[in-house]
């Protein structure tokens, strides 16, 4: 069984002490690509860093998270430029909007996330999206881009099945990580309506850690868990559910097991 996880900030300081290993334990649980997307300029070289280390297992993406937009957004964002002409990457992201902890900056966020949905039409790359208190404002900026062919998916699907509706209308996936694990989400509810082929897996690592490990630093492994609480939710077998994830995954990103 081959899974992908296709949100994972192995990059982090989390997983200082134990990188490669945390990546062959992945490995051995079925893991064979991790992507990890960007967050600021403060963490490119890192998150490029695990990349070479891990050729064609772990892939980066280029974007400004939008939690790091902030005064000095226009520095940032000609960081993510310059580095999307300078080499390839799978994806831009993750961009989006976030109102959770703050919204100081929602213009400059929107601004950004303007800017690089366009880059990314450009390049004809996907878009990694994150969204937190911001879901139909996200969805309806979106719209008009999925209108000119931009794809992508929305990163840890929480929303409601209206929301999941509409993003599938676009032809956008849907991210689905340790929250579906969590006993109060309605996430295995919603997802129980969307097709299968608009379902990818992720787990966010080191962030959404899911049952049985919640509480605990997350890692690339327990997207297993993930899988296996979605084959549940859609009555499906585990086997059928990697399968049809993984495949989603590598014609989204454009990318190919070896």
């Amino acid at each position: 069984m081959v899974l992908i996880d296709t949100h994972c900030h192995l990059y982090a300081e989390e997983f200082a002490d134990d990188r490669d290993f945390m990546i062959e334990r992945a490995k051995q649980a079925g893991v064979q690509h991790m992507y990890l997307p960007a967050i600021d300029s403060n963490h490119t070289q890192a998150m490029l860093q695990v990349e070479s280390q891990h050729p064609g297992t772990c892939f980066a993406m280029m974007g400004l998270h939008p939690c790091y937009v902030n005064e000095q957004v226009e520095p940032e964002l000609r960081h993510v430029q310059e580095w999307l002409e300078k080499r390839s990457f799978i994806a831009v992201g993750e961009i989006g909007l976030d109102h959770y902890w703050s919204t100081e900056f929602s213009a400059q966020q929107v601004e950004a996330f303007v800017r690089q949905m366009q880059w990314a039409l450009e390049k004809d790359l996907p878009v990694v999206i994150h969204t937190r208190n911001a879901m139909q404002e996200t969805i309806d900026l979106v719209k008009p881009f999925a209108a000119k062919g931009l794809r992508g998916v929305f990163h840890c699907f929480s929303g409601s099945r209206e929301s999941a509706e509409q993003i599938i209308q676009m032809d956008f996936m849907l991210g689905i990580g340790g929250v579906v694990t969590y006993k109060s989400a309605k996430l295995p509810e919603v997802i129980r309506h969307i097709p299968l082929e608009f379902l990818i897996l992720e787990t966010d690592a080191p962030y959404l850690t899911p049952v049985p490990h919640r509480g605990k630093r997350n890692e690339s492994a327990y997207v297993q868990l993930v899988l296996n609480q979605v084959a549940i939710a859609l009555e499906k077998s585990p086997e059928e559910v990697a399968h049809a994830t993984t495949q989603n995954a590598l014609r989204l990103f454009k990318t190919e097991l070896v």
